[in-house]
């Protein structure tokens, strides 16, 4: 069964390839969704899939890309959003 979970991670999370590499894993993991930075230097990610892959996904965020120092993580269950890909929001 598919879930939609929203994730907030804050630290030094921009300007080191966290949203290229939340990519790659979303990708790796079967994941569809977005990622984008915010204003407030926050990273914020959207992903639909199953409970195991969200799970990963979740877990690798603590850590996140070499570059990056990460300090929180926030995660929230969001009711189900059906996406076609995992896609980089550049509008953010």
């Amino acid at each position: 069964m598919q879930q939609t979970v929203s994730i907030i991670i804050s630290g030094k999370v921009q300007g080191v390839f966290f949203r290229q590499s939340t990519k790659e894993k979303a990708l790796e993991l079967g994941l569809t969704g977005k990622v984008s930075n915010l204003p407030d230097g926050t990273v914020h990610i959207v992903a639909t899939g199953s409970p195991d892959a969200l799970e990963l996904l979740s877990a690798w965020c603590q850590q996140g890309p070499p570059k990056a120092n990460v300090f929180s993580v926030t995660i929230e269950k969001l009711p189900l959003q059906v996406f076609e890909k995992f896609m980089i929001d550049r509008f953010k």
